[in-house]
């Protein structure tokens, strides 16, 4: 029978307590659990010496004293993984929150897995379709990359990422898993009840560490999902999307967690590991020649500022860039993505097309000019410019206006049903504005619209 390896609690501060082993010290990212029904788990971090290791809290501490005793279960957290976690939301620890059946005989892994040597890694340069004109044309995303959803508090990352869910599984029957990090109580049962409203609960995941909970939880809610993406990937040779909200509070977390475990801080408080803890999470997200993990994770940007380290240590490691600007937003332009600001690496003329990086190009270069003739505008008024410049600045508005696209997660606030673009659809759309083919028509005829087709149809009905 094996022994029970059992200590004493040291000291307590706030989340993060000192524990004496005299048999043997548990390891690095060993669970360890006191309180009554050994409800109260922590995760051990350092060794202070040859007996006393440093362990934070995964769960409130309340009720524990000095004294107390812990036991090592000799093993890692531990999450449920394979296609009978589909349907389902779970914490950390991978106890299932919603009132679905109980899983029958679940597997596990621990959340602490290596990432995929390169010899394994693919390397084919393939986009993956969203559904969405703005992404889809401006802004391709890569499969089996990572893609950031940037933007400060309130301009829709989140209704960006349900949609994202929607599509994915009403297009291609991939799975999805939804990975929520230190979001607020009421964000996680509103995305639930939208993804069973919408009928895709059974082809993805959720997991969630809440904002009230310890940092500890939710500095490691990111690798629990990530060992469920990576099963899906490796062991069932599927095509996953793993959508991460919000890494910021992921890097908030570890700061928590390393003001509580006494290193000094670094640049503008945050953490001095915050570059290798980053790491750990996001070099896990890989493709391979049988399967692909996608990740499109939101990023809170402090106070707008993109030169926040949060901001800047993520931007490297994602292949594509979505700025969602506040301005657009208030002027009703949603989704509200900045086509000058974002950014992708696949928007290159040999893996894309000819048309379509010429199509991209010729957007982006006629809404820069708006952008440089807005002063003017302000100042002399559209009439002092040339023809050729109040031509750039009509289309300019009309693109502008076609980027923009109803979704199916916001119909019960808009009223109009959502629309999925199909990237051709979407080319052509832009080509004809382009080409001054919709000079004619009212601006809002090409408002909130999916194929370019509606803008015609508007018409006929605004002609009656």
């Amino acid at each position: 029978m094996e022994t029970i390896n059992k200590g004493y609690i040291k000291s307590i501060h706030g989340s993060v307590i000192e524990a004496v082993f005299s048999q043997e010290l548990p390891s690095i990212n060993n669970k360890l659990i006191t309180g009554d029904n050994g409800q109260i788990v922590f995760e051990v971090i350092s060794y202070l010496n040859e007996q006393t290791v440093q362990a934070i809290a995964l769960t409130f501490t309340a009720g524990i004293a000095r004294g107390d005793p812990i036991t090592d279960t000799g093993t890692d957290i531990q999450v449920p993984v394979g296609t009978e976690i589909l349907g389902k939301m779970f914490d950390v620890f991978g106890n299932q929150l919603d009132e679905s059946p109980p899983m029958k005989n679940p597997q596990f892994k621990s959340i602490h897995q290596k990432p995929i040597p390169f010899s394994r890694r693919s390397t084919s340069d393939e986009i993956f379709l969203t559904g969405i004109k703005a992404i889809d044309v401006l802004t391709p995303l890569a499969k089996g990359e990572k893609a950031g959803l940037f933007g400060g508090a309130g301009v829709g990352k989140s209704v960006l990422i349900t949609e994202l869910i929607n599509n994915t599984a009403s297009r291609t029957k991939g799975y999805s898993i939804f990975c929520g990090i230190g979001e607020r109580s009421r964000e996680a049962e509103e995305l639930y009840r939208e993804i069973k409203d919408a009928g895709v609960l059974e082809n993805a995941t959720l997991i969630f560490a809440q904002m009230n909970e310890p940092p500890g939880a939710r500095f490691r809610v990111g690798h629990a999902a990530l060992t469920m993406a990576e099963h899906f990937r490796d062991v069932e040779k599927k095509d996953i999307l793993l959508l991460i909200d919000n890494i910021f509070r992921f890097i908030q977390a570890g700061s928590e967690v390393s003001g509580l475990i006494g290193k000094m801080p670094s640049r503008v408080g945050y953490q001095p590991s915050l570059a290798s803890e980053l790491s750990e999470l996001e070099e896990r997200i890989s493709n391979t020649a049988s399967g692909s993990i996608t990740s499109i994770q939101a990023v809170y940007v402090p106070a707008d500022d993109f030169t926040d380290p949060s901001a800047t240590h993520t931007f490297s490691h994602l292949s594509a860039s979505v700025v969602l600007s506040r301005k657009r937003a208030s002027e009703g332009l949603y989704p509200a993505i900045d086509p000058l600001h974002s950014s992708s690496k696949m928007l290159d003329r040999h893996i894309i097309g000819d048309r379509h990086y010429r199509i991209a190009k010729d957007i982006r270069k006629t809404l820069a000019t708006y952008e440089e003739l807005k002063d003017i505008i302000a100042m002399l008024g559209i009439e002092e410019l040339s023809k050729d410049d109040r031509d750039t600045v009509y289309r300019a508005r009309r693109l502008e206006r076609f980027l923009t696209q109803p979704f199916f997660t916001t119909e019960h606030f808009s009223g109009t049903s959502g629309r999925i673009v199909e990237l051709e659809d979407s080319l052509d759309g832009f080509e004809r504005i382009l080409n001054n083919e919709y000079m004619g028509y009212r601006e809002s005829d090409l408002y909130m619209i999916g194929n370019i087709s509606e803008a015609d149809f508007k018409r006929k009905q605004g002609e009656k």
